[in-house]
């Protein structure tokens, strides 16, 4: 699933090359608007792609609801801007469909911070229990798990295990240690994976930036190492309870159009701010960590998203069994409650 030596070097060469069109200027976006309609595709973006991505796409979101859209929509072919487990969960949701990646070098290091064999190794130490993934895993993880969540959804698929059994909660552990608290669960074994993004993001500089923004709301996603300290912070009456917000990134949108605050500080990934500028242009909206971007999401660029459509690369393939076990851990997830598509 992964891109060959070859197609790797294409594409690095086709990034840095100067070919035309790899600018996002108006010939730019003719062209990819018109290649997506003679390719019968639809183009997703996650909120963490490069402005001019999320501008250009059909739809953006986060990654389990724009797989859903992948799954429900008449296209026949779905370019997936986002990184190579995105495009995987949107092929196991979308089986009989063509799935492209722009650049199939884009990883991620939560997704990588486990894989299937650790995980058969984890759940023999702990027969019975049962195995909660978050949606930034792998296909061949997702189909060693009982169900999946996501962020925003982490805490209601964790109550929905009975108490007295054993879980295993996978691979983040700052989400892990949210649910954690939330929960009250003794019997949460969480695995010790981090994304190295929001791991960056730590309590000192959010404690920085709330003191020298006493008004702003805070909106912290779960995955961030700041999250303890967030709380903390309230707890201590340092910032305000009320203003401290634990959000997946959708969660963020949805607080955004709601909020009467002037300024809202934003702990996760930088490209993040685009959308929640656009949903709400009358908020400040600031990054706790300016630096806090994804250099894998940022492989996704004009460049390569013309490459894709042009060549008709990178496809990605899931194996049929382990898409089949995959898809059932999702659909469980979805069938206890609407997960919201939200990371």
């Amino acid at each position: 699933m992964a891109a060959t030596a070859a197609s790797a070097t294409a594409a690095l060469q086709w990034t840095h090359a100067g070919h035309p069109g790899w600018e996002p200027d108006r010939a730019w976006r003719r062209e990819v608007r018109e290649l997506a309609r003679r390719r019968d595709a639809v183009l997703l973006a996650h909120n963490y792609q490069l402005p001019e991505i999320q501008d250009i796409a059909d739809h953006v979101g986060d990654s389990l609801a724009l797989s859903r859209i992948a799954a429900d929509c008449a296209a026949r072919t779905i370019v997936f801007c986002g990184v190579h487990f995105m495009a995987e969960t949107a092929k196991i949701l979308a089986p009989d469909k063509t799935v492209l990646i722009p650049d199939a070098r884009a990883g991620c290091s939560l997704a990588d911070s486990i894989d299937a064999e650790q995980l058969r190794d984890w759940k023999g130490e702990h027969a019975g229990a049962a195995v909660v993934a978050y949606v930034n895993t792998t296909a061949e993880v997702k189909a060693e798990a009982d169900i999946c969540c996501t962020s925003s959804n982490a805490v209601e698929v964790v109550n929905s295990i009975p108490v007295e059994r054993e879980v295993l909660f996978l691979p983040d552990q700052f989400l892990g240690a949210h649910v954690q608290r939330v929960t009250g669960r003794s019997n949460l074994r969480v695995w010790a994976g981090e994304c190295h993004v929001h791991a960056g993001i730590n309590g000192s500089q959010l404690a920085a930036k709330a003191a020298a923004a006493p008004e702003a709301e805070l909106y912290i996603h779960p995955e961030c190492g700041c999250a303890t300290s967030a709380l903390y912070l309230a707890g201590e009456g340092a910032v305000p309870a009320g203003r401290v917000r634990v959000l997946s990134t959708g969660g963020m949108l949805d607080a955004a159009r709601a909020t009467r605050a002037r300024e809202v500080l934003v702990a996760t990934e930088v490209g993040m701010l685009h959308q929640l500028r656009r949903a709400a242009p009358g908020v400040e909206f600031h990054a706790v960590n300016d630096r806090a971007s994804c250099r894998y999401m940022k492989m996704i660029t004009p460049a390569a998203l013309l490459r894709a459509l042009r060549e008709g690369v990178e496809e990605v393939t899931v194996p049929a069994d382990i898409a089949r076990r995959a898809r059932g851990a999702v659909r469980r997830m979805i069938e206890i409650g609407q997960p919201g598509g939200e990371e």
